[in-house]
């Protein structure tokens, strides 16, 4: 019987990996084990080095998706060497909190703006790169945004609406490239999850826990069950969803009423 994914020897380039623990990290690897050709692309030489420590012997390229330059080098680069792709994962996400806990209508002009640039423009300008190099029949390209963006946590600041404009592309996204192909665009949407990145946010552990609780399970959702649905979304399987962000919160956005926070012992 045929592996249920179909992902076998289907080539992903993987933005974003930082850690082991981060969601590129467990992206890569449902990826590699489903059979799939992962495709690293990391900010900086000193990542690589970093990263090759926990991939091994797996393709490794560098670019500063800040600056458009590298993103067209390394398209070639990926092209040159790899020939045609058949998806990528925009994992990337950046804050500058360097200024402290501020109310929202505070909020640095300059580090919102590079939050923008690094976390939703980003995925844009690869998507526009990369647009011939993907599969144009089964191609699919899958982003990570958050469970929703009308929560406003105060700790999480300018972040939301960032996440917010990432959500609207993804169905530009869909539209527009549907004029030319039947690439599909998606987006992740996960709860709260322990990753390195969060762990900057400032108060973050708090609304971690707190969010636990609101979860039906009462049990966090976890970063390997955000890169199953990443490779569910990759995958032929799922060629009927496009331009959608599939929730993964572990029941937590219909719970905020539970007896056991309402009530707690």
């Amino acid at each position: 019987m045929p592996e249920f994914l179909q992902l076998t020897d289907r080539r992903v380039v993987l933005f974003g990996m930082a850690n082991r623990k981060s969601v590129a990290a467990h992206v890569g690897q449902v990826l590699t084990e489903a059979g799939a050709k992962v495709i690293h692309v990391v900010r900086s030489d000193e990542r690589r080095e970093q990263i090759r420590k926990l991939v091994g012997d797996v393709p490794i390229h560098v670019c500063d998706v800040e600056h458009q330059e590298q993103i067209n080098r390394v398209r070639d680069e990926i092209a040159a060497q790899h020939g045609t792709i058949h998806g990528f994962v925009h994992s990337l996400a950046f804050a500058d909190y360097s200024a402290g806990w501020l109310p929202f209508h505070e909020t640095p002009r300059r580090a919102f703006l590079q939050a923008v640039d690094v976390s939703c423009f980003s995925f844009i300008a690869i998507a526009n790169a990369f647009r011939e190099l993907i599969d144009q029949e089964n191609g699919s390209v899958v982003t990570v945004s958050i469970s929703t963006t009308r929560m406003a946590a105060e700790n999480y600041g300018y972040m939301a609406p960032v996440k917010a404009a990432l959500d609207s592309s993804v169905c530009f996204l869909a539209k527009s490239f549907a004029k030319f192909s039947s690439i599909r665009f998606n987006a992740v949407c996960p709860g709260l999850l322990k990753t390195s990145a969060s762990a900057g946010i400032p108060g973050y552990i708090d609304s971690y826990l707190h969010a636990e609780k609101a979860t039906l399970r009462k049990r966090a959702v976890q970063t390997d069950e955000v890169a199953n649905a990443v490779a569910f979304l990759l995958s032929p399987r799922s060629s009927g969803i496009n331009a959608q962000g599939l929730v993964i919160d572990a029941g937590m956005s219909i719970n905020y009423f539970d007896d056991g926070l309402v009530r707690p012992t």
